[in-house]
């Protein structure tokens, strides 16, 4: 299944997106997706109503109306950062030897096609296609990675946007370059895990003003996606509806000889295979 949320910033309606692009109001089930929506085994749920057809027979939603991130907002955003060889060449950084964590603001989480404004004072933005995985059941002190999946609720197309002077010229402080308003364009859906087959790769790739920036493949991750979760949860727990983002391939404007940073009306679009596609516009910040 699809998962979406449909309508205006903060009154988002929970919906699943049809074979035929259909939008099915699931709001007389779920108030949204949410941390007690996955807690409570929400998607299996959907799922059995799904394969019922009852959800086809639900009201269906305007489909030019905006689509937001496609789940509420997450308690934690984790990222790994450095997690290819060839992204952390290109920033002149060590290969990681276990995975490099830090942490976004989860209010920084906004739709697929949102404008995102550039940070007042800012002058180095750049931009990270990244594999996310949303977290379905809690995640504590886990066995080994073959226990991950179990936990998983779905994967979903992610920005992790970054100001590096903020990030890396202001203190070392890599909160303050990841956590600005609305750095993190997420969806345009939340795939659920039986229709995502991590196993043959999905590829990555994203454009600045049609222009190829970034492409890679998620085979390419140092830490893949069940090593880095059951990595995470021996420091801390993930709960339901957590998102991970889990690195970017190479291409980003800083690794660039004469880097590129991302200016006031530049168009980002960007996808994975079988997440669906974003396009993103830089605006002044009010």
């Amino acid at each position: 299944m699809k998962l979406i949320r449909v309508g205006i910033p903060g009154a988002e309606t929970p919906a699943v997106l049809g074979l035929a692009g259909e939008r099915f109001d699931v709001s007389s089930i779920t108030a949204d997706f949410d941390a007690s929506f996955f807690a409570r085994g929400g998607i299996a749920d959907l799922q059995t109503r799904w394969d019922s057809g009852e959800l086809r027979r639900l009201p269906t939603l305007d489909p030019h109306a905006r689509l937001g991130a496609p789940i509420s907002r997450p308690g934690h955003l984790l990222c790994a950062g450095l997690n290819y060889a060839d992204h952390a060449a290109e920033s002149n950084m060590a290969i990681p030897e276990e995975p490099l964590l830090f942490t976004k603001a989860p209010n920084t989480v906004v739709g697929p096609y949102d404008d995102v404004p550039i940070p007042r004072g800012a002058t180095k933005v750049d931009y990270e296609v990244e594999l996310g995985v949303v977290i379905g059941s809690t995640c504590r002190y886990l066995n080994s990675p073959d226990d991950v999946w179990s936990h998983i609720a779905g994967f979903v197309l992610s920005n992790d946007l970054s100001e590096r002077v903020f990030q890396l010229e202001r203190g070392g402080q890599w909160l303050k370059g990841k956590s600005c308003e609305a750095f993190n364009p997420l969806g345009p859906w939340l795939v659920t895990r039986d229709e995502v087959d991590l196993a043959g790769g999905l590829d990555l790739w994203l454009d600045v003003n049609g222009e190829r920036r970034q492409s890679g493949s998620t085979n390419s991750l140092i830490f893949p996606v069940d090593v880095l979760i059951h990595y995470i949860s021996q420091f801390l727990v993930l709960d339901p509806g957590d998102l991970i983002n889990t690195g970017t391939p190479p291409g980003v404007a800083m690794g660039m000889a004469e880097p590129a940073w991302v200016q006031q009306g530049d168009v980002l679009t960007l996808g994975i295979s079988g997440l669906g596609e974003q396009r993103t516009t830089f605006t002044p910040a009010t």
